[in-house]
């Protein structure tokens, strides 16, 4: 997905956001911010890849802070925030185990993102308000159709915590006997999942976790792994969860895939590529 003018105050807070959570010195936080003016002069404009553009920006913090993963208390919180409100979400399963509903608790769980929100948002009340909200786009024969005729799928995770509410889909789906890949990143970006956390989530539990080979915002095609390529090509259906994996995965050509993107929208730029409000519910097939 190409950048919009709206990406420009997006990127700018999350530098804020990530450098004080990477630093307290204040001098290399305005050294920071002084390259990243200078990268998104030389870089933002018309056509630029956003994924593209927000990993090389997070990596420079990473590098020059000597941080590794800057977001490591906030996933930890993502995933109390999960665990929360994993009995309610439990409950409404009890009442009504269809697919639809475990569709929409996964995304549900894509609301824990602490690179959409700020630190400050009250992300529980969101979930409560999204746990009483209909999917606006639901392609949920389709998506029924596919777990039956198909005999693997490759889930591409997004955000820890998040993951706390995909086991219950990935359960859901082991029903229909597919056999499951589990895609992570590779190293620490925002609060997506690595492999560390996938394990810690239990996710080993339904199928093979395996590392896209980068460490990028979303999915960028340009730097998986050979490894992960092969993968990629080799599964026809594939179940993609949020923001920055459709921002990535619909810069390439999948016409030959039945991909499934599950989201919340939560940025204004998306909403209007898929034609949506913000902090709408989707379930659809590209």
């Amino acid at each position: 997905m190409k950048i919009s003018y709206e990406c420009g105050p997006c990127f700018l807070r999350q530098a804020r956001e990530a450098m004080d959570l990477s630093t307290g010195d204040e001098l290399l936080k305005m050294e920071l911010m002084e390259d990243i003016f200078e990268f998104l002069h030389d870089n933002f404009k018309l056509g630029a890849n956003s994924n593209s553009t927000g990993s090389a920006m997070h990596n420079m913090i990473k590098q020059k802070t000597g941080c590794r993963d800057p977001y490591h208390k906030e996933k930890i919180e993502g995933n109390e925030i999960a665990l929360k409100y994993l009995p309610d979400v439990k409950k409404i399963l009890e009442n009504d185990d269809s697919l639809e509903n475990y569709v929409k608790i996964a995304i549900i769980g894509n609301i824990l993102d602490f690179g959409a929100f700020t630190l400050d948002d009250d992300i529980e009340s969101v979930i409560k308000d999204s746990l009483k909200k209909d999917l606006v786009i639901k392609d949920i024969e389709e998506f029924e159709e596919s777990l039956k005729t198909n005999d693997n799928v490759l889930y591409l995770v997004d955000n820890t915590g998040e993951i706390v509410f995909d086991k219950l889909l990935l359960a859901k789906i082991k029903e229909y006997g597919l056999n499951i890949t589990i895609a992570v990143k590779s190293e620490p970006i925002l609060n997506d999942a690595c492999m560390e956390e996938a394990l810690d989530a239990g996710l080993d539990e339904f199928g093979e976790i395996v590392e896209i080979g980068a460490g990028t915002v979303g999915y960028v095609d340009s730097e998986i792994s050979d490894e992960f390529r092969k993968i990629f090509d080799a599964h026809r259906f594939i179940i993609s969860k949020g923001m920055g994996n459709y921002e990535g995965l619909t810069e390439i050509d999948l016409s030959e895939k039945e991909i499934y993107f599950l989201l919340c929208s939560k940025c204004g730029t998306i909403s209007k590529d898929i034609g949506v409000n913000l902090h709408d519910m989707l379930l659809f097939k590209k």
